[in-house]
């Protein structure tokens, strides 16, 4: 075993034997940190290329934007929810595995996600293929939908690349080896903004330019991580391919799936909102300026990811562990951290909500649109710093299905209702539609508060230790050993 892994180990038992609570939380909090902080540097980075790109593309004209915000918000969304989703499969069971010492498993789960996440993408690749008719027949603006088939044909590529990028993240950060993500995220970031400069205003490549630097800036991440993990870094947990990734697949589908629903509930929430706004007065303004909303509150939403991430990972590993103790100390720990950062986001959104419209757009129309939604996007931030946490309990423990259902229950049968209700009857526009939004994430909030508060952790030990031997692969050094020894 490396020396970071007996270190972070160490760390951990010291956080839960010791009586002194200061020292309790100053040991949980360096590990949260050194889990969360890459994180955070990945998932805005990679979320970041999505609005820089959104970005060029605002300045060049009003029908691109609105186009790309309805394939990325909409198409891209979808398609992407469930990858991040099932990606959160792979966390759970390298986070559980990592814990209980099953280091070889991490990458048979790891090669296990890449089949089951690229054969869903494939399926659903009619989607973006056939995108354009599909808009127009749901009845959006034919000249949007129209300028939006290029966009999507370029989406392609990007989504395959996520099959690998997402579930590698998941797989270095159940061991706490994510620092790598966060410096490779940030490197194609900076790639990303010097490509999309070059490309759109330099050589003057429009939309093909800007698309073209988000596919270069996403491969950029997936080639960094295999040179990192197939170059030896990862000597315990990676023992190269094997026949074994392909043993087992069902209930890790099982698996996923529910956790593809899970989170792509959450994210589909937002494109049926967005679908929603294309029906209404102007609609090339409302969809600029609703996506222009949601990409800022999805921005700082990777931020509280980072911290998902920390719980899923914390509680995963005391789960696998046998710790049930330390499992509810750190989701203590986590969900203050988070709230604290929280609230700042939510007083610089109310003090500078007019001011970022400008950085997407110079049409006053959607700047003012945008300055309206103000207010409802602070409090929106804000709910952001608890609900992930509580998400990422969901996933470190396997409770995905369960958090499926609340998702479904929030999201669709009050969050949308309410929103079209005071959107288009009660002629509130796009902010009843935010509105609408917001009371589904609030009530999505109260719920996993009170599921994480009422749930068993000693019995969830028993059944991550079930799980974990129900899908044991013995290494290649057991097997020799067995024979060895026969």
């Amino acid at each position: 075993m490396d020396n970071n892994t007996v270190e972070e180990r160490l760390l951990s038992s010291e956080a839960l034997e010791t009586n002194d609570l200061k020292r309790r939380i100053w040991n949980e909090s360096k590990l949260i940190w050194r889990i969360a902080f890459p994180g955070v540097v990945a998932r805005v980075s990679s979320f970041g290329v999505i609005v820089v790109t959104q970005l060029f593309l605002g300045h060049i004209d009003e029908i691109d934007i609105a186009a790309y915000a309805l394939v990325q918000t909409i198409v891209v969304r979808f398609v992407m929810g469930l990858l991040i989703g099932m990606s959160s499969a792979t966390e759970t069971l390298c986070g559980q595995a990592f814990g209980a010492g099953q280091y070889h498993m991490m990458g048979i789960y790891l090669q296990r996600s890449w089949i089951i996440d690229a054969f869903i993408t494939t399926i659903f690749l009619p989607i973006l293929i056939f995108a354009s008719p599909i808009f127009i027949a749901i009845g959006q603006t034919e000249k949007i939908a129209v300028e939006a088939e290029t966009i999507s044909l370029w989406f392609i590529p990007i989504l395959y690349s996520l099959v690998f990028a997402l579930t590698i993240q998941m797989y270095l950060q159940a061991q706490l080896k994510n620092m790598v993500i966060g410096w490779i995220s940030a490197a194609s970031f900076v790639l990303h903004l010097f490509l999309s400069w070059i490309f759109v205003y330099q050589l003057d490549f429009g939309v093909s330019g800007a698309m073209g630097a988000l596919t270069i800036a996403s491969w950029s991440v997936v080639i960094g991580e295999f040179v990192y993990i197939f170059g030896g870094w990862c000597p315990n947990t990676w023992k190269g391919f094997t026949k074994a990734a392909f043993s087992d697949l069902l209930p890790v589908i099982k698996l996923s799936i529910s956790s593809g629903i899970m989170l792509c509930l959450e994210l589909w929430y937002n494109a049926v909102l967005v679908l929603l706004a294309g029906y209404m007065e102007n609609a090339a303004i409302a969809i600029s300026a609703f996506s222009i909303c949601l990409n800022i509150n999805a921005w700082e939403f990777m931020i509280c990811l980072g911290f998902l991430g920390a719980a899923c990972v914390r509680v995963s590993n005391e789960l696998g562990k046998g710790n049930a103790k330390a499992a509810r100390f750190a989701i203590k720990a986590i969900l203050g951290t988070s709230l604290c950062i929280g609230l700042f986001f939510w007083a610089l959104c109310l003090a500078f909500g007019r001011q970022i419209s400008y950085l997407f757009t110079s049409n006053e129309e959607v700047a003012e649109y945008v300055s309206n939604l103000s207010v409802l996007l602070s409090f929106s931030i804000l709910l952001n710093s608890i609900q992930p946490v509580l998400t990422g309990v969901a996933v470190g423990a396997g409770l995905q299905s369960r958090v499926a259902v609340v998702n479904l229950g929030c999201y669709y049968l009050v969050g949308i209702p309410v929103g079209a209700l005071l959107g288009y009857v009660a002629g509130l526009q796009v902010t009843g539609l935010w509105i609408g939004m917001l009371i589904g994430i609030l009530l999505q909030t109260l719920i996993l508060s009170y599921i994480v508060w009422r749930t068993d952790w000693d019995d969830q030990v028993k059944k991550a230790s079930e799980r974990l031997n129900q899908w044991l692969v013995k290494s290649s050094d057991e097997s020799n050993n067995d024979s060895t020894d026969a």
